[in-house]
């Protein structure tokens, strides 16, 4: 699609399409059975019937986006794709199966390639899924007699032909991930694992690990593609690993059965769907820990220093392990760490009027209402950045919520607002688009938000607002604007005597408009509008005098914004720009009657 760095050329068709040939009987029997396991568990709660089908074949495309990232903050965003772990069960399990049948020799091999070449027709020859095969068979070689300099050799020409394969390989994430884990797996778990042993039973020595090695060798590459080193991930897999296999192995034969009979494909994967139901409750609660995760730098200093930490943890792992009290010393630590979230001295900043909150590319901007107490403009793109941006506020009270139009990037974080929090009235713009985002803050609210009132003048605490946008009647714009950002609800604050414009996303026709309305008005801050897009009416955003000037903005977003020429324009009059992709959360205050900046990245 455009914008892949692999297309050189977009074709659009001119007519209706002409089917040359249909697909082989293979690909018609993959879909089949895809379509079958997802038949098989129709029955079942929305999350689990969801979940079944994406730990047999990857196929996540209905799981709640909610849930998708708890699985993300608990590291096991692994089982939502296809990976490794998919076919080393899935094969495996054939392969006993033909042990009890009385199949030896080279017909097991045999029967372990068909396995191998079923799982890639099933779940889509993609390349990930072609790179996912391939460490699972290295993973099975692994498991075999002299596992590991055979796993380690077979890992090493898997990786060299994955990427005789397909060069590409070589700068995509999950790839790193897929052949770390493994190496990981390989190298450090069988030492750990014999640490372990000296006091603990074997079984409990590889449980525990097989995935703490597999987070050791992969957490630089994650933490360096979420800024987070999680917490909780080596206990959720250790929870989550006893439903994995049952909830893989089942689903796939459930789907299979219901081939031949629906019914009993129903029956069978029955238990897959309960294993799912457990694996969401693990990523639930750990994602609800209160330090699931802590923040980490991406920047090359941050990450090199998180790499060294890993690689000294080879040689020192080994000590601590083998000795009980030392392991339950370590594990304990990280117990409480995980349960009491720490401090953030001097956050927040005293004398804070206004906060805007780094929730990546979107709008999520707080103001003072009093002391626990504030007024939530946008809640950004993440309910889970929008939170835990107000929790380092110790915001537990939201009078009102104002969302100044429906896109994802401005309401997509309502229900961390919401979650914990005594929340009063929710207000939003009266046109009602996208209807995507408007249904998306119905479900989170639970009812529809109200209109906000053009021209009404009020106070909410320390807080006095007035919307001055949209004007009933107003025109949806010129050509090529968009109608739901022009009609973003623009507000005028005043908070401890600051001056504040808070835009939305109106685009330069509606700007223009309000220079008309407004005539002459100065304020202390601006919030500049659609995180500083080129499109602006420059002349109106810097004749408001503002002596600050904030952007929320997303490192590194596609949209190229901020535009070079709107900032210099904005500093040319003295104002200082503050961005939440260079600084983190921005927040105003006021100290000794002087309007500054405090700064959380």
């Amino acid at each position: 699609m455009p914008g892949d760095d692999d297309v050189a050329a977009l074709v659009r068709p001119t007519g209706a399409p002409r089917v040359v040939s249909g697909p082989d009987v293979w690909w018609d029997a993959a879909a089949a059975v895809r379509r079958a396991v997802r038949e098989a568990v129709s029955g079942r709660d929305a999350d689990a019937r969801e979940l079944v089908p994406a730990l047999v074949v990857g196929d996540d495309g209905g799981l709640d986006p909610d849930l998708a990232e708890d699985f993300r903050t608990t590291g096991l965003t692994h089982l939502l794709a296809v990976s490794g772990t998919n076919l080393t069960l899935v094969v495996g399990f054939l392969l006993v199966l033909g042990r009890w049948a009385g199949v030896r020799g080279p017909w097991l091999y045999a029967l372990g390639v068909v396995g191998i070449v079923g799982f890639v027709l099933t779940a889509r020859a993609e390349p990930s899924v072609v790179r996912a095969a391939a460490m699972g068979a290295v993973a099975l070689v692994g498991m075999g007699r002299n596992g590991r300099s055979r796993g380690v050799r077979a890992l090493g020409v898997a990786v060299l032909g994955l990427l005789l394969l397909r060069p590409q390989l070589a700068v995509t994430a999950g790839f790193a991930l897929s052949a770390l884990a493994t190496a990981g797996i390989l190298l450090l778990a069988p030492v750990w694992r014999d640490a372990l042993m000296r006091w603990t039973p074997r079984w409990v020595a590889e449980a525990v690990s097989v995935p703490l090695a597999a987070q050791v060798a992969c957490t630089p590459v994650v933490a360096a593609l979420s800024g987070q080193v999680s917490l909780v991930a080596v206990g959720a897999n250790l929870l989550a690993a006893p439903a994995v296999a049952p909830a893989t192995v089942l689903g796939l034969a459930g789907g299979l059965l219901g081939l031949l009979w629906m019914p009993l494909g129903v029956v069978v994967a029955a238990p897959a769907a309960w294993s799912a139901g457990w694996i969401i409750a693990v990523a639930r609660w750990g994602a609800a820990v209160p330090t699931a995760a802590i923040g980490w730098g991406t920047g090359p200093l941050p990450l090199a220093a998180l790499t060294v930490l890993c690689l000294l943890s080879v040689p020192l792992a080994p000590r601590l392990l083998a000795r009980p009290g030392s392991t339950l010393a370590c594990t304990g630590l990280l117990v409480v760490v995980m349960a009491a979230r720490p401090p953030t001295p001097g956050w927040p900043p005293e004398g804070w009027v206004l906060a805007m909150c780094d929730v990546g590319q979107g709008d999520g901007l707080v103001l003072r209402a009093g002391p626990g107490s504030a007024v939530v403009v946008d809640a950004g793109p993440d309910p889970a950045a929008m939170e835990a941006c107000l929790d380092r506020l110790e915001v537990t009270r939201v009078p009102l919520v104002v969302l100044t139009h429906f896109h994802a990037d401005h309401v997509g974080g309502l229900a961390g607002v919401l979650d914990g929090r005594e929340v009063g009235s929710v207000e939003a713009t009266a046109l009602l688009e996208p209807v995507g985002g408007v249904r998306d803050v119905e479900a989170a609210a639970g009812s529809a938000p109200e209109p906000a009132a053009y021209g009404l003048t009020r106070r909410v605490g320390e807080v006095t607002l007035q919307s001055v946008w949209p004007r009933p009647g107003a025109a949806p714009g010129d050509a090529g604007e968009s109608a739901p950002n022009n009609a973003s609800v623009v507000l005028l604050a005043e908070v401890a005597g600051v001056r504040i414009l808070l835009t939305g996303d109106v685009e330069p026709s509606a700007q223009s408009a309000l220079a008309r309305d407004l005539g002459g008005l100065r304020v202390d801050v601006l919030k500049v509008p659609h995180h500083g897009s080129r499109h602006q009416d420059v002349d109106w955003l810097t004749s408001l005098g503002a002596r600050l000037a904030l952007v929320s903005v997303g490192e590194g977003n596609d949209y190229g914004h901020p535009a070079p020429d709107l900032l210099a324009a904005l500093s040319a009059t003295g104002a200082q720009v503050w961005r939440t992709d260079l600084a983190g959360d921005v927040v105003v205050v006021v100290a000794d009657g002087e309007v500054g900046v405090a700064t959380g990245g």
